[in-house]
């Protein structure tokens, strides 16, 4: 498989665990570089004990007393499998502004097979997401997606890659409906007859050191977690430095000579803004950030999660 996070997550996932959680450069994990391709020196993110799925379809029914917009939430693989919290914190704080929120039937968004060269695998899966997403479109909801990388995908790579008349439009579709967690938020606080929640009774921070994706920036829709959070009352720092990972490129095995240095720079970067707390949309470079820091970056919905009150589970 070209998913080399996937490939581990087809394992169980106390086991999955033991294989990330593994010391870098440990014995262990030199094996499972051999097997899957995966750097055995770099961090990883662990997997989740339930999956985000999982969790969308046991939790309660919420009844909303002013609904200001309906949602698929596309969740990625990262927050399906991985950091499950940021979806469930997105689904959280899209409610307590009146956002309807469902859950797509689209998989994996395909970025591990473009990323890794391999086109033919990458364009059968955006064919079938986008028939998916289009469906969904269709049915009365946009789609709003957590991670960069992957409504880069949806947004720019399928228009890009899909060729067929029809699907193509379905694509456009699909691009034109598809935001950013934090862009889909501010572009309610912007509505005439809408506005977001700015009472914040929770956990508030001064001062934020906000780490702004690679692929978050290529979509050239500004800096929308960043105006996002400042709503708290924080003061946030950007800092633009890219963290090596590249989608997984910066974990696969043999990449880490050119990959662990532009981390460090992040690292220093990071260190050297400061701030009570830091947050990054992508939970890879997040990842990164932890690995060069020691720091846990969180993702803006969870930011706001926190200053909205709203507890972690």
């Amino acid at each position: 498989r070209t998913d080399l996070l996937g490939t581990l997550a087809t394992t169980t996932g106390p086991i999955a665990n033991k294989i990330v959680n593994a010391e870098p450069g440990s014995g262990i994990r030199k094996v499972v570089a051999k097997a899957t391709g995966v750097s055995p020196t770099r961090l990883l993110p662990p997997y989740a004990k339930q999956r985000f799925s999982t969790w969308f379809k046991k939790r309660p029914k919420i009844n909303l007393t002013k609904r200001q917009g309906k949602v698929t939430v596309f969740p990625t693989c990262l927050v399906e499998y991985q950091e499950t919290d940021i979806g469930k914190d997105l689904v959280k704080v899209y409610e307590r502004n009146g956002i309807e929120c469902t859950n797509t039937d689209a998989g994996c968004c395909g970025a591990p097979w473009l990323h890794s060269g391999d086109v033919k695998e990458f364009t059968k899966v955006a064919e079938k997401n986008i028939k998916t997403l289009a469906a969904e479109v269709r049915a009365g909801t946009d789609i709003v997606v957590p991670q960069p990388t992957c409504s880069y995908i949806i947004k720019k790579d399928y228009l890009d890659y899909v060729a067929d008349p029809a699907l193509h439009a379905d694509a456009e579709l699909v691009a034109e409906h598809t935001y950013d967690a934090a862009e889909y938020l501010m572009q309610v606080h912007k509505g005439d007859d809408t506005s977001l929640d700015t009472h914040f009774p929770g956990e508030t921070v001064e001062s934020i050191t906000y780490h702004t994706p690679c692929h978050l920036r290529a979509q050239n829709i500004g800096f929308k977690s960043r105006d996002l959070m400042k709503l708290t009352g924080a003061k946030v720092k950007l800092v633009q430095q890219c963290s090596g990972i590249d989608g997984m490129w910066g974990f696969r095995a043999g990449n880490e000579d050119i990959s662990v240095p532009i981390a460090k720079k992040l690292g220093e970067q990071i260190d050297k803004a400061g701030g009570d707390i830091v947050a990054g949309d992508c939970h890879l470079a997040n990842t990164a950030i932890v690995e060069q820091t020691g720091r846990t970056a969180q993702h803006p919905l969870q930011v706001m999660a926190r200053a909205y009150g709203i507890p972690e589970e």
